[in-house]
């Protein structure tokens, strides 16, 4: 039995590094990435740990059994993909297959083409050649989507080109390993193949498509009911731990089932993320699990840093540069002539390049396979992982180099990969937060005038009956700043709020202001109480349903007893004045220029009299 924690020591250890390092690296403005991989340096064998034997208390302070954080890290590359996956569709996807089966595999092929054909100049045998080649084709899914979401890249031609790229990288992984299982035995029967050798390592393929059809047709049954089921229960006040807990149980037994048919953990979780996007708790899903994502991110980047051995970089440093350097410049340079054959400018080529060029995570699994199999030369194997983990280092700083490339002179003619995905619907669309009677109401009017919009409720029974109507509307607490954030908040025109419950709206108008300012903000109120409330929380206009009705109902019943119309405006525009005067004294000094609904309601009804 261990004592002092010591089997969570080294969680403890990066638990306490991120808390200190991720509030500085905000405050001296440098990616988290770079960050969390200069922890993963300091707190390795080579960073800390070689002076523990001189000072013993360092060893508290430093992570000395990488291996326990592996399948953290592994989890975290899983949580990337399914948050990407979420951001997906059928769809969209389907307008990516010809950037993931043309331009992806076009990458993989052609740079492992060109990196092999180099290793045999430099006197590789083919086999050996091959193995390093594919290993270094394949790019960091891990590293690359953070650092283009981090620089607000991933919607545009950059982020969806790379993305697909990324994607079909990760297809290839379960062909490639087969293929070094294929070429070793091929290099152990002296140049020919036993046809049985070459079945049974196609054979392996077989359980990842049956595996990989069976979890999108169990996705596609199981995973509505169930987050139905746990929306009913968190309505009844049950349910808010449970959200949780099946989000992760998604990605994680997503995760598993694929990697359980020969394929990786992360194409799990981004097939299970595309299939909850069709879904209308997707909005929802993203805003339980993003803390987790990121940090496990955080334990996957630490990882990285915690491969690196800094003795063998100072042994011999210009190798290991030099390998690493010339591996970038090959890579951009064939990846950029591909994006400019598939129709891409050539500063977003440039961009795409740069990012791509290092290697990926994805080529230690080839390489040890390949070392395991006997066809790749352990030196040179160790040597070449070594430079990729370098230039996995410099990916944050070649995306950064990108974007300044991309923008030191006048942009390009504006283009569009072939068969790019379109651009996000939600983007711009006005934000109806309630879909009852008064929010859908509200949705048949702005679709009757060709307004996009997306509605949030967290009645899993009224979202339900709105999607089967055709409304795009989500599951979701749009009280969270979070959930705001995750539909659009920022680009979105008008917020609306059609909710009957006070509390619950002003708790929604204050979380939308306190995230935009100039933000147009509609709301619902009780009473002309609740509507000046609303004014001093900033909203743009308030509708007094009980005010309003109880004016229209006088109105009618004064005329109906034989008042003269006249009378009766007169009176109606009195009381909207009175309720005017209340409304602007409610407002926020800075908001009192902008004239309120009831003053333009009231200016129109004196319109209306002196007619």
């Amino acid at each position: 039995m261990q004592t002092h924690g010591g089997d969570y020591k080294d969680l403890v250890v990066f638990l306490a590094a991120a808390g200190v390092m991720v509030p500085l690296v905000n405050r001296l403005k440098i990616s988290p990435v770079l960050g969390f991989l200069a922890a993963g340096v300091v707190l390795g064998p080579d960073g800390l740990a070689r002076f523990a034997d001189r000072l013993p208390w360092l060893s508290y302070f430093t992570i000395s059994d990488p291996g326990q954080l592996a399948q953290l890290s592994e989890l975290g590359v899983a949580f990337l993909l399914f948050m990407i996956g979420l951001e997906l569709s059928w769809e969209r996807l389907r307008a990516l297959r010809r950037l993931v089966f043309g331009l992806g595999l076009m990458q993989v092929a052609a740079c492992t083409l060109v990196l092999a054909g180099l290793f045999m100049l430099l006197g590789q045998s083919l086999v050996s050649a091959a193995v390093l080649g594919m290993g270094l084709a394949l790019s960091s899914t891990a590293v690359v989507m953070p650092v283009l979401a981090e620089g607000g890249r991933l919607k545009t031609s950059v982020g969806r080109s790379t993305f697909a790229v990324l994607l079909a990288q990760d297809l290839a992984v379960a062909p490639i390993l087969i293929t070094v299982s294929v070429m070793a035995a091929l290099a152990q029967g002296g140049g020919t193949l036993d046809p049985a050798v070459l079945g049974r390592a196609l054979f392996t393929l077989v359980p990842a498509a049956m595996g990989l059809g069976l979890l999108v047709l169990l996705g596609r049954v199981v995973l509505r009911p169930m987050f139905r089921s746990v929306a009913r229960a968190r309505k009844a006040a049950q349910g808010g731990e449970l959200f949780v807990a099946a989000s992760l149980l998604v990605v994680v037994g997503a995760g598993l089932a694929a990697q359980s048919v020969g394929l990786s953990m992360s194409i799990g979780a981004l097939v299970a993320g595309v299939l909850l996007a069709e879904t209308e708790f997707r909005r929802e899903v993203e805003v339980s699990i993003e803390p987790f994502k990121g940090l496990l991110l955080g334990v996957f980047f630490v990882g990285v840093g915690l491969g690196l051995d800094l003795g063998a970089v100072a042994a011999d440093p210009v190798l290991l540069f030099g390998l690493a350097l010339a591996v970038t410049v090959v890579k951009t340079g064939v990846i950029f002539a591909l994006a400019r054959l598939w129709g891409m400018g050539a500063r977003p080529a440039l961009e795409t390049a740069l990012v791509l060029a290092p290697a990926g995570e994805f080529a230690f699994v080839v390489f040890a396979t390949g070392m395991v199999e006997g066809i790749a030369p352990p030196a040179l194997t160790s040597t070449v992982a070594l430079s990729a983990t370098l230039s996995i280092f410099s990916i944050p700083l070649l995306a950064l180099l990108g974007q300044r490339l991309s923008r030191a002179k006048a942009p390009d003619r504006p283009t569009t990969p072939e068969g790019a995905a379109p651009p996000e619907q939600a983007d711009g669309a006005v934000i109806v937060v309630g879909f009852g009677r008064v929010g859908r109401l509200i949705g048949e009017l702005l679709k009757a005038h060709d307004q996009p919009f997306i509605a949030l409720d967290t009645d899993a029974a009224a979202v339900a009956a709105g999607r089967r109507d055709g409304f795009d509307v989500f599951y979701g607490d749009a009280g969270r700043p979070e959930m705001l954030s995750h539909c659009g908040v920022q680009t979105t025109r008008a917020l609306i709020v059609t909710m009957d419950a006070p509390g619950k709206v002003d708790e929604v108008v204050t979380a939308a202001r306190a995230l935009r300012e100039d933000l147009i903000l509609i709301a619902r109120a009780r009473d002309d109480q609740h509507a000046a409330r609303l004014y001093a929380l900033g909203v743009t206009d308030a509708v007094p349903e009980t005010t309003e009705a109880s004016l229209q109902l006088a109105e009618n019943t004064l005329v109906d007893l034989g008042v003269p119309m006249g009378r009766v405006l007169v009176s109606i525009h009195e009381k909207r004045e009175q309720f005017r005067k209340a409304f602007q004294a409610a407002m926020p000094a800075g908001g009192r220029s902008r004239t309120t609904r009831a003053l333009r309601m009231s200016q129109i009804n004196t319109a209306k009299l002196e007619s």
